[in-house]
């Protein structure tokens, strides 16, 4: 099996008169007291180890090489634990050609020094996946969260604490080739938010002109803050399978989406499939060109729009449901009246949050102008 290979030459030197003499002693790096795997970047895993260093009286040589592993050498640090005001780093080099670099340590004392040796190592990669148990009424969620630890570095880890920014530490023994799955995060009765989503810019406006019916995507949301029980960190992106509490002592298996990262404070969006118990049927009831500004030749040059949309949603299940509307307005532009309050993306999408009652109809009008236009 491929290891790091570490090697100390300890070489303490005394001074007699003009003359020196070195003896120079070759022992094995002791093993690891503490070693602490980092998962906290996607590309590369901070390895943190803790040895006790026998060190003479003098400038100590130690060695420090590896084979058979992807370690950035740039990345590689040393830091003196236990006498740092009296032990001295004095110099780093680097062999040509190998695997290696050598440090220069001076110690007033001959001591047994405890040191941390800090790396990035490629190759240890970490899966975050979620659960999550809605109840039977859709308003909250039990919500699990699984690190899956795999370990194709090459090198064999006894008992290392396993830490990602957030969610439990872990003791555990990873072996080269080893994958290991452990429960990093367990909230229960989180809040969620059940949404049907309506983008202009993608479904179809007019169902009617639709063979079949026309799915609506519907989707959880649930908030990642205090109020929810969480907010604390930033959550993990990663695969979601969702289930539903069916009442009756089981789940029922809703479907599984990928989750994006999500800092505190933002929402957390679960697809679990399309509905089509909601329909809706949009229509741009008025287009008009306005102010309209012509070059010498007559040619029309710039133009202002007068543009109004209709958007009427019926919901045909026999519960309230919240439909989100997002619509798209190009280029410059300003709203001059709306039947109901929006939010704005970015300063091209709006977003509408529709409540619906049950079996109830909503007529959603917006009323804008777009400047400028070529």
């Amino acid at each position: 099996m491929k290891k790091i290979i570490i090697l100390t030459i300890i070489a303490g030197i005394i001074l007699w008169n003009s003359a020196s003499s070195a003896r120079t002693k070759f022992v094995a790096l002791p093993e690891r007291a503490e070693t602490i795997i980092r998962l906290d970047n996607p590309d590369f895993t901070l390895v943190e180890e803790e040895r006790a260093l026998p060190l003479q009286k003098g400038t100590n040589q130690v060695d420090f090489s590896w084979t058979g592993v992807s370690i950035d050498p740039d990345s590689i640090r040393i830091k003196i634990l236990d006498h740092p005001d009296q032990v001295k780093l004095v110099s780093v080099s680097y062999p040509p050609g190998e695997n290696a670099l050598v440090w220069q340590i001076y110690s007033p004392e001959a001591y047994e020094e405890k040191i941390r040796i800090s790396y990035l190592l490629k190759n240890i990669d970490r899966l975050i996946t979620y659960k999550a148990i809605a109840d039977k009424d859709e308003t909250r969620v039990n919500l699990q969260s699984y690190l899956v630890l795999r370990n194709f570095s090459g090198e064999d880890f006894a008992l290392a604490k396993i830490l990602l920014d957030y969610g439990e530490t872990f003791e555990k023994s990873v072996s080269h080739e080893e994958t290991k799955q452990m429960l990093l995060l367990t909230k229960n009765n989180v809040p969620i938010e059940k949404k049907f989503i309506f983008d202009a810019r993608v479904l179809p406006w007019d169902p009617e002109k639709v063979q079949g019916n026309v799915g609506i995507p519907v989707k959880y949301e649930i908030k990642n803050d205090k109020n929810s029980g969480l907010g604390d960190f930033g959550l993990w992106g990663g695969k979601v399978r969702i289930f539903q509490d069916d009442g009756r002592s089981s789940t029922i298996f809703l479907g599984e989406d990928n989750a994006n990262y999500t800092p505190a404070g933002e929402k957390m969006s679960l697809y679990i499939g399309d509905s089509r118990d909601i329909v809706v049927t949009q229509r741009k009831i008025k287009d008009v060109r306005i102010n309209v500004r012509r070059n010498n030749d007559g040619g029309i040059v710039l133009y202002d729009t007068d543009e109004v949309i209709q958007v009427v949603i019926e919901n045909f299940k026999d519960a309230p449901a919240i439909l989100t509307l997002i619509q798209e307005i190009p280029g410059e532009w300003d709203m001059e009246e709306t039947s109901h309050q929006y939010e704005k993306e970015d300063a091209n999408i709006i977003r509408f949050n529709i409540k619906l009652g049950p079996k109830a109809k909503e007529t959603v009008t917006f009323h804008y102008h777009r400047r400028n236009v070529r």
